[in-house]
């Protein structure tokens, strides 16, 4: 009887679980040490870094459990399984924390960029920054597909760096 080959979907649908439950997480962390509204580039980078490790993982795994073996082709769906699965589950928490978890997330926001915008620009008047703040207000839907785009970008790369460096391929002779 010839052992069961693993699939692209079911490692994409793990790992891109486990990619959304640690940003979720994260994101739990960030509220209970009052740094959510921050600006630091940190949480970015360090989210993108999770995100990065846990595509790489579900690639190794994938071709440790394929006898070793893995296409460039494997790789890429593995790789956008993961970041679209990831990117739904997140873009469903993020309505939910901006809905109900945190009602006035978009106010909050609205205030750490006022703050922001001051430091960095002391002599902006006040009806130039009502302004900007209002502009801002109509587009903080863009969130929900730039995280999805962001997510696709870096799955992507990831797992065609990845898999280029992790390939082999079955010799059929």
């Amino acid at each position: 009887m010839e052992a069961k080959k693993p699939t692209t979907g079911k490692f994409g649908l793990i790992y891109g679980t486990a990619a959304a439950i640690i940003g979720i997480v994260f994101t739990f962390m960030l509220m209970a040490s009052d740094l959510l509204f921050d600006p630091s580039p940190v949480k970015s980078i360090v989210q993108a870094i999770i995100f990065i490790v846990i595509v790489i993982l579900a690639i190794y795994n994938f071709k440790k459990n394929n006898d070793n073996y893995l296409s460039l082709g494997q790789s890429l769906a593995i790789g956008a399984i993961v970041a679209i699965v990831a990117s739904i589950i997140g873009l469903i928490f993020m309505y939910c924390l901006t809905t109900f978890i945190v009602p006035d997330f978009w106010a909050q926001n609205a205030e750490a960029t006022r703050a922001i915008m001051i430091e960095n620009n002391p002599s902006i008047s006040p009806e130039d920054l009502e302004n900007m703040l209002e502009m801002q207000s109509k587009f903080n839907w863009i969130i929900y597909p730039a995280m999805l785009v962001m997510n696709l970008v870096v799955g992507f790369f990831t797992a065609l760096i990845t898999g280029l460096i992790l390939k082999k391929t079955e010799n059929l002779y």
